[in-house]
């Protein structure tokens, strides 16, 4: 399974979108300097995920939502989920 997932840093007030196959280890390594993008905090929390069967469908799902490029998009997402 794949999954996109939206984490969040209070600290610097931002989102980050991302997809991967095992979100276990992509959250350590946000956490903990493992990726350029996120580097810049260590409070990344988990707010939103969604599941695909192939890395192709989790893909264009990770770029429908980068694409909208909305802040309200997103909380709009992660609020519809709870």
């Amino acid at each position: 399974m794949f999954f996109i997932y939206i984490i969040y840093s209070k600290s610097s007030d931002q989102f980050y979108v991302g997809q991967t196959q095992n979100l276990a280890d992509r959250l350590f390594r946000h956490r903990n300097s493992g990726s350029k993008s996120t580097k810049k905090a260590s409070d990344w929390e988990l707010k939103y995920t969604e599941q695909f069967e192939n890395r192709t469908q989790a893909i264009f799902r990770e770029a429908e939502i980068k694409k909208k490029k909305s802040r309200k998009y997103i909380e709009w997402l992660i609020s519809s989920a709870l």
